[in-house]
């Protein structure tokens, strides 16, 4: 029989924040039926790539006037066992129209994406403004960089939040490893590997040999087919010149 402190301490749940690194699926086209097809090509190309995978909608790209068909873009997207859970950027006519679909603005790190920027309020002409007050000098932002002693099976995600991550061992096929910095595996990298989190473009991806499905940087990717003249089964330094990647050959 349960005593009344215990049942006090009964809590149907709790809320708290959290930050999560969310892929950004920029939308260049408005037309679901350009779209859908699009991803599912790259899902043969590239099994399991945005698999069950959350992701975010960016607008940035398209034309207000021409908005896409939010709810049957949704619906075509769960199809393919895509989770879009809401939007970024865009003009307000095109967040409105996802709202509506139930796709909400999504509130960016240190801003609300959902709310126009306010209108300064001007100061009273009689009052003086007081003195700046220094701002604290930021956080070293450092984090020790994650180790993983074993291979990364099939199936397996890793995610180094926040720092590198290195792999002493073989990310086998069907494998995928992310970090919001660099990307080192000492061992064959088969499966995916995915640096730089959603933007950091100087992140660089590092393998003793490569022979991988997939490699991505700050949301730009490449997968096997697509790999194009990289020097397969040698040791590989990946990095971005602009919005292209380039394979650089090491030792």
């Amino acid at each position: 029989m349960s005593s009344p402190a215990s049942e006090a301490r009964l809590e149907p749940f709790r809320l708290r924040g959290a930050n999560f690194n969310l892929l950004v699926l920029r939308l260049l086209d408005p037309r679901v039926e350009v779209i859908v097809p699009a991803l599912a090509d790259q899902f043969r190309r590239a099994p399991g790539f945005l698999r069950n995978a959350p992701i975010v909608l960016g607008l940035d790209d398209l034309d207000p006037a021409a908005a896409p068909d939010f709810a049957h873009l949704t619906a075509q997207l769960r199809q393919v066992q895509i989770a879009p859970i809401g939007t970024t950027g865009g003009a307000p006519e095109l967040r409105s129209a996802a709202q509506a679909a139930g796709l909400p603005p999504l509130r960016a790190a240190g801003g609300d994406a959902s709310q126009p920027e306010a209108m300064p309020m001007p100061a009273p002409a009689a009052v003086s403004a007081p003195p700046p007050i220094p701002e604290p000098p930021p956080p070293s932002g450092w984090q020790p960089t994650m180790v993983v002693d074993q291979a990364v099976r099939a199936g397996q995600r890793i995610w180094a939040q926040g720092c590198d991550l290195i792999v002493r061992g073989t990310v086998n096929p069907g494998a995928e490893v992310i970090a919001d910095g660099n990307v080192h595996v000492y061992g064959t990298l088969k499966g995916r590997a995915i640096a730089g989190g959603a933007d950091n473009l100087s992140a660089r991806i590092f393998a003793l040999n490569f022979e991988p499905e997939l490699v991505s940087i700050a949301g730009y990717y490449a997968v096997r087919d697509g790999l194009g003249d990289a020097p397969l089964g040698r040791t590989v330094q990946v990095c971005l010149i602009g919005e292209s990647m380039r394979f650089d050959k090491l030792g």
